[in-house]
C-alpha cells in the first residue's frame, strides 16, 4: 500500500476531532440537529486550519444514512466516498482551475437534477476567491435561490476578495489561526498513537515553523520523521535533531544570545553567531 502522509492520515473525520474552531463546529452541529440548513456557507481563514475538513465533515453529516445527529458513521459507502473526494453527489471544485463562466454554467445546469441518493446535493468550491467577476455574477442567482436539495460550501484563504453580493447570500464563518499550544497538543496525541517520541522543545520548534497551520505542522513532522527513518521509532528526538532535520536555526538561539550578552560572554556570543550563520 502506498505511503500516506500524516496530514492526510490524521485528517479530522468528525466535528469533535477538529481543534481550535469550536465556535464553528458548535454552530454547524446545532444547525444539523435542528434541521436549520442554509443554502450557502462561506468558510474563510488562513491555510491549514480545517476549512476543507469541515466542508467534508458537514457533507458527511448531511448525507450519511446512519448519522446520529451531527455525527457521521465514517464507515458507510457514502462517508468513505466523501472522505476520498469521489462522491457523485458531493462535487469538489477547485476555484483556481475552474474560475470561468463556463464552469459556473455547468453548475447551474446540474443543480436542477436531484441527488442520486439521499436528500442533499452538495457543491464544495475551494479557493472560491479565484473565480472571475463574470463567474461570480453568473453564480449569484443560483446561490440566492438554489433548489431545496442543493447546498453550496465555499472555502477561501482570502475572504476580502469575495464580492459583497456573494457574501450577502452566505452564512460566513471565520476560521482562526491555531496557537502554539493547540498545535503541540495535537502533535503529542498523534505521536503517541504512532509510537514516536519527540521532546517538548522539538515539538515547539515544529509548531513555531507552522505559523498557526496544523497542516503545515504535520508536513514538517513528516519531514523530520523522513529524515531519521526507522531510527525515529527507536529513540526520542530532541530539539537539536528536529532543527537538524528541518535545516532551520535553533529557536533558542536568540534567547541564548541575549543571555550571553547579559553575562558579557563575548566569546560565547561570537560562537553562537558563527554556528547559526553556518546553519
Amino acid at each position: 500500500m502506498a505511503y500516506q502522509v500524516i496530514a492526510r492520515r490524521w485528517r479530522p473525520q468528525n466535528f469533535d476531532e477538529l481543534i481550535g474552531q469550536d465556535h464553528i463546529t458548535h454552530t454547524l452541529k446545532n444547525a444539523i440537529e435542528k434541521k436549520k440548513i442554509a443554502q450557502a456557507y462561506l468558510f474563510s481563514g488562513p491555510r491549514g486550519v480545517g476549512k476543507t475538513s469541515v466542508s467534508r465533515i458537514f457533507a458527511k453529516a448531511l448525507r450519511c444514512p446512519t448519522a446520529k445527529g451531527a455525527v457521521p458513521c465514517n464507515e458507510c459507502p457514502e462517508c468513505i466516498a466523501i472522505a476520498e473526494s469521489r462522491s457523485i453527489d458531493v462535487a469538489e471544485i477547485d476555484g483556481a482551475s475552474n474560475n470561468g463562466v463556463e464552469a459556473v454554467r455547468g453548475i447551474r445546469e446540474n443543480v436542477a437534477y436531484g441527488a442520486t441518493c439521499g436528500r442533499y446535493k452538495i457543491y464544495i468550491i475551494d479557493e472560491v476567491h479565484m473565480l472571475s467577476i463574470s463567474a461570480f455574477n453568473a453564480l449569484l442567482k443560483t446561490l440566492e435561490e438554489p433548489p431545496p436539495h442543493v447546498i453550496f460550501i465555499m472555502a477561501t484563504t482570502e475572504g476580502q476578495k469575495i464580492p459583497l453580493t456573494i457574501l450577502s447570500r452566505c452564512q460566513r464563518f471565520e476560521f482562526r489561526r491555531l496557537n502554539q499550544e493547540q498545535v503541540v497538543d495535537r502533535l503529542k496525541y498523534i505521536l503517541k498513537e504512532e509510537g514516536i517520541r519527540i521532546s517538548e522543545e522539538g515539538l515547539r520548534t515544529i509548531a513555531s515553523g507552522a505559523d498557526g497551520s496544523l497542516r503545515d505542522a504535520l508536513s514538517l513532522l513528516d519531514q523530520v520523521l523522513s529524515f531519521f527513518g526507522e531510527e525515529s521509532r527507536e529513540i526520542q528526538l530532541e530539539d537539536k535533531q528536529v532543527v537538524e532535520a528541518l535545516g532551520v536555526a535553533d529557536t533558542n538561539a536568540t534567547s541564548l544570545y541575549w543571555d550571553g550578552l547579559l553575562k558579557k560572554d563575548i566569546k560565547g556570543c561570537l560562537k553562537l553567531i558563527g554556528d547559526n550563520y553556518m546553519a
